[in-house]
């Protein structure tokens, strides 16, 4: 849901290739096929995306309640409890961004990716910044009368993918506002939510409530299709043939891996050098979501749910390339340990020319992630299984 996107999507994919070319039957002596093997992966993937989906909707649970109190008895402790929300509920979202790209109910023609997580945002659309008081959906009362949950997920993305009006980041910005300080985040006013000292404040504080009720909705509506019963996603998912499901776990942590951590979310930032193009720039968050990204990656992986592995990919790589998978575990740390050592916050490492230390870090996550993406390719090869990816 960027304006890169369509510059930066790139495609790779390759038919499922026969048996002696993929190393079929290599490896381990117990292993039987993907088909076989794969299906507890598989189930397990549902388990991972069920509880993944369910902690963000606590979260989220727990940042609207918290908005809530900020717009109805608006102080310094209600505001820093709503930012210290916000910031808590971002972990486990990022977390889920594995189970995006490949059509599921998060991105699908109808999905709510675009209203939960959408970025980067133009924020006079919905706010004043800086040369602009009056700017934005807010100030504009004659216009926007109604500033309801459903008129808000109406106006997201009208007119321009920038044109943000719900989500995560609307959220931060009405926390934080502009961020123009080189060593913080922005430093939005207390002010803005008291009557008695801004005229838009008790529509500022509408539309912050209404977020929050948009953004746990929305999550409710993915956690509910991972559910394993009636006709939820999930049960279709599970009903898929095993390599077609695999290909899909596959497509999701390559594509977040590649076109969107590696290019959206860092090559751009990095060739602009702009803090517009940092995916949580309000907040100064960024390295929080690029660490739980791949975070999520890993979890997929290893078939990892809370301190508990597998089955995984790993168990399939495993059992018919060990050397693959110790490379796909290597891959896997090296970009944990590349991304975690970035210079914190992102928006000043991105400054410089490329000899300064922040550039040489992000530049070195870039190359891991990449790395990681090539070798994400092999995995889906061994396993015989296609993969497109973003």
């Amino acid at each position: 849901m960027t304006r890169y996107r369509a510059l930066l999507l790139f495609s790779l994919s390759f038919v499922p290739c026969g048996q002696l070319a993929c190393g079929e039957g290599a490896g381990n002596a117990g292993y039987a096929s993907v088909e076989t093997d794969g299906a507890p992966v598989v189930a397990r993937y549902g388990e991972l995306v069920l509880s993944s989906y369910s902690n963000a909707l606590e979260k989220a649970q727990s940042l609207a309640s918290a908005l809530d109190e900020l717009g109805t008895v608006p102080s310094t402790e209600s505001f820093s409890r709503a930012k210290a929300a916000w910031l808590a509920s971002r972990p486990d979202y990022l977390q889920t961004e594995a189970f995006r790209f490949y059509g599921g109910p998060i991105d699908d023609e109808d999905g709510p990716e675009g209203r939960i997580n959408a970025w980067p945002m133009d924020e006079v659309y919905m706010d004043y910044v800086e040369g602009n008081p009056m700017g934005g959906i807010i100030s504009n009362s004659t216009q926007y009368p109604d500033l309801a949950p459903d008129t808000l997920k109406a106006l997201n993305l009208i007119g321009g993918e920038e044109n943000i009006a719900t989500g995560y980041h609307a959220i931060e910005f009405l926390l934080w506002g502009q961020d123009s300080s080189p060593t913080g985040p922005g430093a939005r006013p207390l002010s803005d939510y008291l009557p008695a000292e801004s005229p838009s404040a008790a529509r500022r504080a509408t539309y912050l409530r209404s977020l929050g009720q948009v953004l746990t909705s929305d999550l409710a509506s993915v956690r509910d299709q991972w559910v394993d019963s009636g006709t939820t996603y999930r049960k279709a998912f599970a009903a898929l043939p095993v390599k077609t499901a695999i290909g899909l776990i596959l497509t999701g942590i390559g594509s977040l891996s590649g076109a969107e951590l590696t290019h959206e979310r860092l090559q751009v930032a990095y060739d602009t050098k702009s803090q517009e193009d940092e995916h949580s720039c309000f907040s100064d968050n960024t390295h929080v979501d690029h660490v739980n990204d791949e975070l999520g990656i890993v979890n997929v992986y290893l078939g990892r749910i809370g301190d508990d592995d597998g089955p995984g990919l790993d168990d399939l790589v495993a059992a018919r390339d060990p050397a693959l998978d110790r490379e796909m575990k290597e891959r896997m740390l090296a970009a944990q340990q590349a991304i975690g050592s970035i210079p914190k916050p992102f928006d000043q490492a991105l400054v410089g020319d490329d000899a300064a230390p922040g550039r040489i870090q992000i530049k070195a996550a870039i190359d891991a992630l990449k790395a990681q993406t090539e070798t994400l390719t092999k995995v889906a090869k061994i396993l015989n299984v296609p993969l497109n990816l973003e």
